[in-house]
């Protein structure tokens, strides 16, 4: 790896440091598996405590950030360069609070509208995944890409399942499903999109697809995503997905193909 900046150490020790406190809280959710509590209440004081970790540290680090985060929202600066560091301190709460060792925390920095850096962080397997505009992705110390993988029938795609309550986007998901499992070698969906988007970047999945979601859901992801060599965009192969929450990420072969597995899926639905 390249000499690690100033912004990789700032993010780096911000994670490291709330790793330790959600790598404690989550040796304690099997024992609270059985109790009448249950691990609900739990795991969202884990979830905010580690947030706050991450605020502090990034805070002290970077003053003038502001700040869009999954549990406390907005936070507004002044910064004339409009930087502010967008976060996910669990990322796969579910799978988290069912004691699954699949969850991570995702990190990025904007400045003007636009992601310049992003970490996704997986705890349990101290597996840190980073990417600067420009500079390429890395897991740890070594260089990451995209898959190889030309053809779809020899791909493995993951994606996630919308939460309830969304309507329609279920018959979508399906629709959209459907397509995919009936062109590719398997579909994964392991609950946690910021791990799915850095795997893509790191060639285990190759390619991903999601609906609706939320920008710390997937700021860092798509970054690495990009600097590994893959493509990132929504439905209609626009770049806004931060906007959208709809994403398509994929290798340079893959992504084009997907997107018209899901128009031709799209429209067979409207005929029928």
């Amino acid at each position: 790896m390249a000499a690690r900046s100033a912004l990789y150490n700032v993010v780096f020790k911000a994670c490291q440091k709330a790793s330790r406190s959600l790598k404690r809280d989550f040796g304690e959710v099997e024992n609270l598996q059985v109790s009448k509590k249950g691990p609900v209440d739990f795991v969202s004081t884990a979830d905010h405590q580690a947030e706050k970790i991450l605020k502090d540290e990034l805070s002290r680090a970077r003053p003038e950030f502001g700040f869009l985060m999954e549990e406390s929202g907005k936070v507004e600066t002044d910064d004339p360069r409009g930087r502010r560091w967008i976060v996910d301190p669990l990322d796969g709460t579910l799978n988290f609070l069912h004691g699954i060792p699949h969850f991570a925390i995702s990190v990025a920095a904007e400045e003007n509208g636009e992601i310049v850096a992003g970490a996704v962080y997986q705890p349990l397997t101290d597996e840190f995944f980073w990417a600067e505009k420009g500079g390429g992705a890395f897991l740890n110390d070594r260089r990451l890409r995209v898959s190889g993988r030309r053809n779809l029938q020899e791909a493995v795609f993951a994606t996630g399942i919308p939460v309830t309550g969304l309507g329609g986007d279920h018959d979508r998901f399906m629709t959209y499903q459907r397509a995919v499992m009936e062109n590719c070698a398997g579909v994964r969906r392991f609950g946690a999109a910021a791990l799915d988007l850095a795997w893509v970047a790191a060639g285990r999945f190759d390619g991903f697809w999601e609906m609706r979601l939320n920008p710390w859901d997937i700021a860092a992801g798509l970054l690495l995503v990009r600097e590994a060599g893959g493509y990132v965009s929504d439905f209609q192969a626009r770049a806004n997905v931060l906007e959208s929450g709809d994403i398509v990420a994929a290798n340079d072969h893959l992504h084009g193909p997907m997107l018209k597995l899901f128009r031709n899926a799209k429209s067979k639905a409207g005929a029928a």
